[in-house]
């Protein structure tokens, strides 16, 4: 079989990639390559790197005839879209459409979605299940709601098969700290930069998932008969002030402690998704504790920046060769 990933080459993405590898799929990545990197990509996959809004897009469906499409590709910057939601609608929710009609027309098995726990805004009740009201209080959250209604009635009026995943806040290795970035990876590129920290409030709480989890639950929902929407989540909530105290110790960093500044307008407060009814329709669970997540996560970081630091020695070796 056959699967079109969107965004593959992104943080998530490229982690779904290797999922799909390893299950035996065979796997193709559309990406512009904006926030993409060839660099996370296994080698010998084929990219076509192009933007879900380009015409030619087509041509990829119509040379490859993908069985499955797992829709990654997204503007996922909440600040980007206050600034410019023209671009986050073109993005999210017209892209949508198009990779949804060339869907459709070449006749893809099951179309999967990436959603975000930011359209049911402010909480009622936790944990948060997909029952929740909606509350899409960024233009972000509008956008990516706005792609699931339109692939919601794509499934009733044109009988695609459609499941639509509703992530937590996602981290783990390969998350670009320097832009629109979770918290784990600001922590852990400050901690080891040594670099100034700003906590805002510190007591919200959020649902941390590993991405690996993340992509797990999208190979198992792409095969089975899960159809609809589910919250993928680790359905435990953390406050961000214990968040940077779990960081600390395993950076063996204690020594730095943040700057408490107050909490910023319109910020979510507490924040914890229901994941039973994916754990019952496809047999998901999440495999990684926070603890275990964390530990992956800064081995990658730190031998990044280990890495960095040789190549940075290496250049300023040649360099004194040079002189």
């Amino acid at each position: 079989m056959k699967v079109l990933v969107t965004g593959g080459a992104g943080f998530i993405g490229s982690h779904v990639v290797e999922e799909l590898l390893n299950d035996q799929f065979e796997v193709i990545v559309l990406d512009n390559c904006v926030t993409g990197y060839l660099e996370n990509l296994p080698e010998n996959i084929k990219l076509f790197r192009m933007d879900i809004n380009d015409s030619k897009v087509e041509s990829i469906f119509e040379q490859e005839q993908p069985d499955y499409v797992i829709h990654l590709a997204a503007q996922a910057s909440v600040m980007v879209s206050m600034n410019d939601p023209y671009l986050d609608f073109f993005t999210n929710t017209a892209g949508t459409v198009n990779i949804l009609q060339l869907s459709k027309r070449y006749r893809v098995k099951k179309f999967l979605f990436a959603s975000t726990a930011a359209v049911y805004g402010e909480p009622s009740y936790l944990p948060v299940d997909e029952n929740h009201p909606i509350h899409a209080s960024s233009f972000y959250a509008l956008s990516k709601y706005s792609a699931e209604k339109y692939i919601q009635h794509y499934s009733t009026f044109n009988g695609l098969d459609s499941c639509i995943l509703r992530f937590s806040n996602v981290y783990g290795p390969r998350q670009n700290a320097n832009g629109e970035a979770g918290v784990i990876s600001i922590f852990i590129d400050r901690l080891l930069a040594d670099k100034k920290i700003n906590i805002y409030g510190g007591n919200q709480t959020r649902d941390f998932i590993y991405v690996k989890d993340i992509a797990a639950a999208c190979c198992l929902a792409l095969v089975g008969d899960a159809k609809g929407v589910f919250n993928i989540s680790s359905c435990t909530e953390t406050t961000i002030e214990e968040l940077f105290y779990q960081v600390s110790v395993v950076l063996g960093r204690t020594d730095i402690k943040p700057t408490y500044q107050g909490v910023r307008i319109g910020e979510v407060l507490n924040s914890m998704l229901d994941n039973r009814k994916a754990i019952n329709e496809f047999n998901w669970h999440p495999r990684y504790s926070l603890a275990k997540g964390l530990q992956e996560t800064i081995q990658y970081y730190s031998k990044a920046l280990n890495f960095e630091i040789q190549k940075a020695d290496l250049l300023e070796f040649k360099k004194e060769l040079i002189i």
